[in-house]
């Protein structure tokens, strides 16, 4: 069925994911919790788990799910905060690694890309053999580890990069596509939600196989016309999409979800100071400028409101984010208002290294930039927080 021996005819896709990346990142930065239960994500009554390792998964933890409740399941699991810029920095590393292979690579999030290696064979090998040494740069350069599907269709590659996982390779020629799809849960199939789910199981179609030989109107009739066709034309094995290189990115922010509703206008504009610093890493990490500020504030009811403004010079200073969330927080005029989330986002970002950067009329050539990109060289080295505004650390505020 699928295995790894001999050739990969007909192969020219790759999915390739890092395996739990943000627990395995933080693993690598400390050692001594290697094969220990880790848990990446927030602490308190509202925190969630954004990774966690397979010793922790082997006790139900998994993404998206309570903090608290994941505890409960694996009390000896070890929490830790969570560092994005060091997770922004690992995953420019591992696509700057699969664009050396080739130019056409199509990230679905930071973990995770598609590679179309057509044209990599005559320099590489065969898909598996790119397969393989991919896996083994990543690991030598990164000390984490990645799982890959070999197959001819971006759908088929991304099942088999997960029936792959932790730390394989899972190699699906096309011709024998058909059997490694038909036995598989509908669950497995591209689009297929919980409702979708629970629609397809009240026809009796329980595996990829049964959708596969249903007639493609009783389909239609059960999800959607157009939800039908394509739940048809993927059991057969049948995706025509191509890799298609990824854009620029357009944005990037911070939010937190507050432990209990806050009121306090101090206690909301210190958030936004430290999401804004934080932010501001992410841009100065990535070579980014911002355009433009933008702030999220959610309500105790969740009613949820945005709100925006463009700067007269692109910026990367955690000063210059914060001063204009405030600006736009204060503008909204909210009198003792219960918020229980906010957020800060830097938007229509253009490259640090070709921007035009303009110095305020009598500015300091030095000057808070270079405070700052101080403070990045030191969270590099001694952890995140190393170095936080005063405003922060008085309070104790020991999270980042």
């Amino acid at each position: 069925m699928a295995t790894r021996g001999g050739r990969a005819e007909g192969c020219t896709v790759l999915h390739v994911d890092m395996d739990a990346f943000f627990a395995s990142v933080e693993v690598r930065r400390h050692p001594e919790l290697a094969g220990t239960p880790v848990i990446v994500g927030g602490a308190g009554n509202r925190g969630v788990v954004t990774s966690a390792t397979y010793e922790a998964r082997r006790y139900g933890v998994h993404a998206a799910m309570p903090t608290a409740r994941a505890l409960r399941l694996c009390p000896t699991a070890t929490v830790l905060p969570g560092d994005m810029a060091l997770y922004s920095e690992v995953s420019r590393s591992v696509m700057a690694l699969f664009r050396s292979i080739t130019p056409l690579v199509e990230p679905l999030s930071m973990d995770e890309a598609f590679l179309d290696v057509s044209g990599a064979g005559r320099r590489l090998g065969d898909a598996i053999e790119i397969g393989e040494y991919l896996r083994a740069r990543v690991f030598d350069e990164q000390g984490i580890t990645c799982s890959v599907g070999v197959a001819g269709s971006k759908f088929v590659a991304k099942l088999a990069s997960t029936r792959a996982k932790p730390d394989g390779l899972l190699v699906v020629r096309p011709a024998k596509a058909i059997d490694f799809l038909h036995p598989l849960p509908v669950g497995a199939l591209w689009g297929v939600g919980p409702k979708t789910e629970e629609a397809l199981l009240r026809l009796g179609l329980r595996t990829v196989g049964d959708i596969a030989h249903v007639p493609v109107r009783t389909l239609e009739r059960a999800v959607g016309a157009a939800a039908g066709s394509h739940l048809h034309e993927l059991s057969w094995g049948r995706d025509p999409r191509r890799v298609v290189p990824d854009e620029p990115e357009k944005s990037t922010g911070a939010e937190e979800t507050f432990d209990t509703d806050v009121d306090d206008p101090a206690v909301i504009r210190r958030e936004l100071l430290r999401l804004s610093e934080r932010t501001a890493a992410r841009l100065r990490s990535a070579g980014h400028l911002a355009r433009t500020v933008s702030i999220k504030v959610r309500f105790a009811d969740f009613a949820t409101i945005t709100r925006s403004r463009t700067l007269g010079v692109p910026t990367d200073v955690g000063q210059e984010l914060y001063d204009t969330a405030c600006g736009l927080f204060d503008a909204l005029g909210l009198d003792r208002a219960r918020i229980r989330l906010v957020g800060v986002r830097a938007e229509r970002l253009v490259d640090a290294g070709s921007a035009a950067q303009q110095l305020e009329l009598g500015a300091r050539e030095h000057g808070r930039r270079d405070a700052e990109l101080a403070a990045d060289r030191a969270a590099r080295r001694f952890g995140p927080g190393a170095v936080r505004p005063a405003t922060l650390l008085r309070q104790g505020d020991a999270r980042w």
